[in-house]
């Protein structure tokens, strides 16, 4: 099956390739683009697609060519405003594309997509303009990205009525010193512990020393190499990686996923030679699969749902359980339990599953720490 990034011209991909790394400040206003000739070796393409990807920027006043001077990010661009503005249609525009692309493919007529957006939005308004909810019916939760995570989070009015489930993903680690600072209520983590070859016991007896926390389980999910389809370079493990031919897109530091992966580097007495290439760092599993769809990197680690999503390819490696770490004074808050019975369900499985990568034997499994 082929996902809406393999259907979308590649001169497009190259073009919100840019508007992304214009977007989170990798590239600023005034800084040169790579040549014409180079960016079309990175993308293995032609000159000609790289130049019309050039010329959809510089209608979008993204950014600038002078004949012999090269591509520039637009020097009005140093104004959030003037950014922002052209930015941001350009990239809502290119999403709403690949959307209607995808449910026109699916059978869809262009007159039901509308009807079904205009009442998607009338929804949302009306969500929109209701009061927000008492703090005591908010539940802060802070820590690793996890599809499922987000998708039950949609459902969390369902799951605990009355209750909302606010989400910020900055990492295992992140979502840890969130509980220790009393900014998160509850943390999502799959932290590996190199010492005794266990998750997420370790390190939370080292960074909440003497605190009672529940480990609530949300699922076993696979952990693997995201490649491009039918993965092309034959990767069967970690080893390829260090060897440095491959562009690697990296996960930001404190992740559980760079944990995991740094420490089983050094198991193997593997190590980052001077030739190795990095794509970035990014902050989620699906920031990690788009990098690899369009192009901008050969592999990155990450787990099987989010390759599914993209259409690619996926060497598995290892099984990670992923747990809420909950704080005693929380675990008895009505939306944790009504959260740790859902999780239990029928219902729960079928949604964790339908994502793909997960085994949800043990979703719903409480263990105490402390």
């Amino acid at each position: 099956m082929t996902s809406p990034a393999d259907r979308t011209p590649l001169y497009q991909q190259i073009a919100e390739a840019i508007r992304q790394e214009i977007l989170y400040g990798k590239l600023r206003a005034g800084d040169a683009l790579p040549t014409v000739r180079d960016l079309a070796g990175q993308w293995r393409c032609t000159v000609g697609t790289v130049q019309k990807a050039y010329r959809e920027l510089v209608q979008q006043g993204l950014v600038v060519s002078q004949p012999g001077r090269g591509t520039k990010v637009a020097a009005a661009l140093a104004a959030p405003s003037a950014m922002l503005t052209p930015l941001r249609q350009a990239g809502l525009v290119n999403q709403a594309e690949a959307f209607l692309l995808q449910a026109l493919s699916g059978g869809y007529a262009a007159d039901e997509v509308e009807a079904a957006l205009r009442s998607a939005l009338d929804r949302w308004r009306a969500v929109a303009s209701e009061p927000s909810p008492p703090l005591g019916r908010v539940l802060r939760f802070t820590g690793s990205h996890d599809p499922a995570v987000s998708a039950m989070a949609a459902l969390f009015g369902g799951i605990a009525p009355g209750h909302t489930l606010r989400l910020t993903f900055n990492g295992s680690l992140g979502g840890l010193i969130a509980l220790a600072e009393g900014a998160a209520d509850l943390a999502g983590s799959h932290l590996w512990d190199d010492a005794t070859d266990t998750y997420n016991v370790a390190t939370v007896q080292r960074l909440l020393p003497g605190q009672r926390l529940a480990l609530l389980t949300l699922a076993h999910r696979r952990l693997g190499l995201i490649v491009p389809p039918g993965n092309p370079g034959g990767l069967t493990g970690l080893e390829e990686l260090a060897a440095g031919r491959l562009r690697f897109v990296n996960r930001q530091r404190g992740t559980g996923t760079r944990v995991w992966l740094e420490a089983q580097l050094q198991r193997r007495g593997l190590s980052w030679g001077a030739e190795a290439s990095f794509a970035g760092e990014v902050t989620t599993h699906f920031e990690v699969a788009r990098a690899v769809a369009e192009g901008r990197a050969d592999v990155g680690l990450g787990i099987e749902a989010a390759a599914l999503a993209y259409g690619l390819g996926f060497v598995g490696l290892t099984t990670e359980p992923y747990e809420f770490v909950i704080p005693a004074g929380v675990w008895g808050h009505p939306a944790v339990q009504a959260l740790t019975l859902w999780l239990a369900t029928a219902e729960a499985g079928a949604m964790i599953t339908a994502l793909g990568g997960y085994d949800v034997g043990d979703a719903g499994r409480v263990r105490w720490v402390g």
